[in-house]
């Protein structure tokens, strides 16, 4: 009995080679080797992506708080003065809503809210809100619900949007000029006479018998204490420095906090006056925000989240469970427990998403001429590859004794029947 022969399998063929022509060999050798060149791998690790993270403990660990969604950038973020655990996550493709503190997400108005949010603000009634995208300033009545609102000239993208003391009272640090409104984003009026030329970068409103707005314009602090009609310097001690960030102490109303490149302020008086506390340990830093308690300074910067327990003294940056490689940006403190902080990372950092928005700069002015030759050329060499495969199969099956019937296994041969 002879043995059973295997089929003849296709991978045989390549013993027909040398068939091919010169130049369908080198296209296809090329295509095998793109295809084959060996490359490293890494299994995913959750702190490798951006996204929005959570501490507990003031910041000294972290979580992440959208372990079920991927997150390229988180831009900004508001939570609910009614309800802490009602979340607007602004990213950068998209607005994201959650009820319960980040355990869940669901995308608001996809088709309405395109691309990068880079500013939102609840009302204080909890449920209104403003957000801002590259295309204008968005407002919503209920969950869902988005419409856009009448906006001021240059205020999108906007670079902040910060909710008043007195109800419908919003205030907008657009691209260009400066803007109130005092029926949640209806109508608004200009409020930059008396500040020099130049962005507004940052806004904060200090709570109390008397509201008090703060503004950087210029690297400078500003303060009005009459709803942005009037202003007046705030950076006594702080001689030319620069001011990159301001944020408000969890306990104590009147004492502020200010950052410059590596170098840390504070204000005991409500901005009248400064004085420097520390250093951060890297030099040239760019500080994104500030927020302290007695317990804790946290800031996020360029370079990643800080933290000092000794009132700025000393740093330490924290890098377990955070993608220590990314720029932190927006860092956000629980209106009802201290201890409760949120910070954002992306991918690619929100002042570069912003410039592309303000400059309206589409996804092709940032491919450059290499990038795309070498695309084009990789896709002519797949191409050229594929059309020498099929030549050389279309050769392979079609040349004598490689018919359908040769494949026949010698057990399928004996069961056909002699016809007579």
């Amino acid at each position: 009995m002879n043995p059973p022969l295997c089929p003849r399998l296709p991978i045989a063929g390549w013993v027909r080679w040398p068939r091919l022509g010169g130049v369908h060999k080198h296209v296809l050798s090329l295509t095998l080797l793109l295809v084959l060149w060996p490359s490293s791998a890494s299994t995913h690790d959750p702190s490798a992506w951006g996204g929005l993270f959570r501490s507990r403990d003031h910041g000294a660990t972290w979580v992440p708080a959208n372990q079920r969604l991927f997150v390229g950038g988180a831009l900004v973020l508001a939570i609910s003065p009614t309800d802490v655990n009602h979340l607007l996550l602004g990213t950068d493709s998209g607005l994201l809503r959650s009820r319960n503190g980040g355990r869940d997400w669901t995308l608001e108005a996809p088709a309405l809210l395109v691309g990068a949010v880079f500013a939102v603000a609840f009302a204080a009634d909890g449920h209104r809100a403003l957000v801002s995208t590259s295309l204008g300033i968005f407002r919503s009545e209920m969950e869902n619900s988005w419409h856009e609102a009448s906006a001021p000239r240059g205020a999108a993208p906007a670079r902040v949007i910060v909710r008043g003391a007195e109800a419908g009272r919003v205030y907008l640090a657009g691209w260009t000029g400066l803007s109130r409104s005092d029926d949640w984003g209806r109508s608004w009026w200009n409020t930059a006479d008396g500040l020099p030329d130049g962005p507004t970068t940052a806004l904060l409103v200090m709570p109390g018998p008397v509201e008090t707005l703060y503004a950087i314009v210029g690297g400078r602090i500003w303060a009005s204490v009459d709803g942005a009609r009037t202003w007046a310097s705030r950076g006594a001690g702080m001689s030319t420095v620069s001011v990159d960030a301001l944020g408000l102490d969890a306990a104590n109303s009147a004492q502020l906090w200010a950052a410059r490149a590596d170098r840390l302020f504070r204000s005991d008086d409500g901005g009248a006056s400064w004085k420097a506390v520390g250093r951060l340990p890297e030099a040239n830093i760019t500080v994104r925000g500030i927020t302290a308690t007695e317990e804790a300074v946290v800031v996020t910067t360029d370079r990643g989240l800080y933290r000092s327990i000794d009132g700025g003294d000393r740093w330490a940056l924290v890098i377990e469970n955070l993608p220590a490689h990314l720029e932190a940006g927006p860092l956000v403190r629980d209106p009802v427990d201290p201890a409760t902080l949120y910070a954002g990372f992306a991918l690619v950092p929100s002042p570069e998403l912003w410039r592309r928005a303000a400059e309206h700069e589409g996804a092709l002015a940032r491919v450059s001429l290499t990038s795309l030759v070498g695309s084009v050329v990789l896709l002519v060499l797949v191409v050229l590859g594929a059309l020498a495969a099929l030549r050389w199969l279309g050769h392979y099956y079609l040349s004598p004794g490689s018919s359908a019937r040769a494949t026949q296994m010698p057990r399928d041969r004996r069961m056909e029947k002699p016809q007579r």
